[in-house]
């Protein structure tokens, strides 16, 4: 049976879970688990029109929302029991008991009862839970509702539903809140690293380091199994106002497509802010068209090593035929370099600009 562990990525209003999620993927991957994500239910449900406000009583449509989140959670744990002897993290972005935070407690009883539910048991039903204060305690300057069609909350209103949904999850055996008291980068990284915690795993956030090496055998890229190699497609998009920069990836697993978009924009006191979200793939064929033709598009081929409890990334692109690019997170520079044999590093280039994607992309 594959081992799975079951979270929950919640939080109130604008608080980076969209971001969160994202790097959880690809931080999970790199340790070798295999990450599926349950969408969030409210918000597939009023951009699809079934919502508080179309529905008889915000109580039928609360019922409607915990059966749907129940029957998708019931799939996709079926469907991860199937993975063999793998491990297995299922993300839910959101939980049943979020949404305890939009109603009164009489609302709330008919609710459990309408699933055969206690709320003892569906807090049990979660191995861990993690949440992301939203921007509007403690990061007001970065509070919006722009990337969320189904969120229309005000800065106080956002505050008031953020310490409710904490209120909801209260009782749970591991509930962690993960607060603005740093850069929003680090307050990501630090919810990566408090579910590495909770896996026994361990994650070191140093600077990533980056190295031009010698492109390794082909008999040795072709020992790497389906799930420890993707394939990747960046592509710049064209920007304007205040955004820095805009680009989608679409990255192939073992068959398995995933699309991502990246804005990177500058606030109004100059920081650079960078977002993630993940993509459909009708939404990611439409951004295609607002592709910037002056740079080439990126495609790679990237290696996920795993060797003495050590985790590296290998990009190879196909203009290059002799070398590629290694990039490992150390906790500090001066660490020793634990290298596969099969790596043969000829320079650094952490710092070097050149070799940074925009300038690789702009090459032309």
């Amino acid at each position: 049976m594959a081992k799975i562990k079951k979270i929950v990525i919640t939080g109130g209003p604008c608080a980076g879970k969209t971001t969160a999620m994202s790097w959880i993927q690809t931080a999970f991957n790199r340790l070798g688990y295999v990450v599926l994500f349950i969408p969030e239910t409210a918000t597939e449900l009023i951009t699809g029109g079934v919502a508080p406000w179309t529905t008889g009583t915000n109580e039928d449509y609360q019922k409607c929302q915990m059966k749907l989140q129940l029957q998708k959670e019931e799939i996709f744990e079926s469907a991860a029991n199937t993975m063999g002897d793998k491990k297995v993290l299922l993300v839910c972005d959101r939980g049943a008991l979020d949404n305890k935070a939009y109603m009164n407690d009489e609302e709330f009883s008919h609710v459990l009862a309408s699933v055969g539910k206690t709320k003892k048991e569906l807090l049990n039903s979660y191995d861990a839970v993690f949440h992301l204060v939203t921007a509007a305690k403690g990061a007001e300057r970065f509070y919006t509702t722009a990337n969320n069609a189904a969120r229309t909350e005000t800065v106080e209103e956002a505050a008031r539903l953020d310490d409710a949904i904490i209120s909801s999850w209260t009782g749970h055996k591991h509930l962690r809140i993960v607060d603005n008291s740093y850069e929003f980068h680090l307050k990501i990284k630090r919810v990566v690293c408090e579910i590495a915690e909770f896996l026994h795993e361990k994650m070191p956030f140093g600077k990533a380091r980056r190295f031009l090496v010698k492109m390794p055998s082909r008999e040795y890229l072709e020992s790497f199994p389906a799930d420890k190699r993707i394939e990747v497609v960046t592509t710049y998009l064209n920007y304007r106002n205040s955004l820095s920069e805009v680009r989608v990836r679409e990255k192939e697993v073992a068959g398995a497509k995933f699309y991502y978009q990246t804005i990177v924009r500058k606030s109004e006191f100059g920081e650079l802010v960078e977002v993630e979200k993940r993509l459909s793939k009708d939404e990611y064929r439409e951004l295609l068209w607002e592709e910037d033709l002056s740079r080439e598009r990126i495609k790679k081929v990237r290696y996920l090593i795993e060797d003495n409890n050590a985790y590296y990334e290998l990009d190879t692109y196909p203009f290059w035929e002799d070398q590629a690019i290694l990039e490992l997170s150390l906790e500090t520079k001066g660490k020793k370099l634990p290298l596969p044999k099969e790596i043969e590093v000829i320079r650094e280039i952490t710092d070097d600009p050149e070799f940074d994607n925009l300038a690789i992309a702009s090459r032309r």
